[in-house]
């Protein structure tokens, strides 16, 4: 079964999300890096040991991919907000067995130090108009993200999954992951992000 791995906040731009995340946390992002395939790039907060926070947005100096971008983000617009959500499985395929049906492909990244297989769908959407989670497969013996990153105290308490749907939603994650944050409403699609931070409770969405 996969274990919660990190949350994708996207932006327009770097700049952007980063203001209005730190704003809402009351805390800095640190510097993350691009990724070369996806044309994208990111900042990063630890969530604590084994989690982390992602800012994400396209990289205006990236070469575009080709393909769709993961999490839809060649669709996004409007305010920055939380985009997706990854879990994290110790074998990538039997993760997709298991996983929603479209959950997508596996492909290899590389970062300096990191590797990681990542499951892109062909339209860069995850299933249920992108509130399923992504899957992603860390490269054996490469510290995780979290490890890496100075810890400012933020821990995530809840994740609100709405859909139109939210019944059929959960059905399809039973078997990929069990953990008591995830909170399924009705309505629009969209992710509910609640945090505890040193100021006290704080939402995303």
């Amino acid at each position: 079964m996969a274990i919660f791995d990190h949350l994708a906040f996207a932006a327009a731009s770097l700049e952007e999300g980063a203001a209005a995340v730190e704003r809402a946390l009351g805390v800095p992002l640190e510097p993350g890096g691009a990724h070369a395939q996806m044309g994208t790039h990111n900042r990063l907060l630890s969530l604590g040991p084994g989690e982390y926070f992602e800012l994400i947005a396209i990289d205006p100096e990236g070469t575009p991919p080709g393909r769709p971008r993961w999490f839809a983000l060649d669709d996004f617009s409007g305010a920055p907000r939380p985009q997706s959500w990854i879990v994290q499985a110790p074998d990538l395929e039997e993760a997709l067995k298991i996983a929603p049906f479209g959950s997508g492909e596996p492909m290899l990244f590389q970062r300096n130090a990191l590797t990681w297989r990542f499951a892109v769908p062909d339209s860069g959407l995850q299933p249920f108009d992108g509130i399923s989670p992504a899957v992603i497969e860390w490269g054996e013996g490469v510290p995780h993200p979290s490890e890496r990153l100075p810890d400012r105290g933020v821990r995530l308490t809840g994740l609100v999954l709405r859909h139109p749907r939210p019944q059929d939603l959960a059905r399809a994650l039973e078997p990929l992951i069990d953990d008591p944050r995830l909170r399924f409403d009705t309505g629009a699609p969209g992710i509910r992000a609640e945090f505890d931070t040193p100021d006290g409770p704080r939402v995303l969405e």
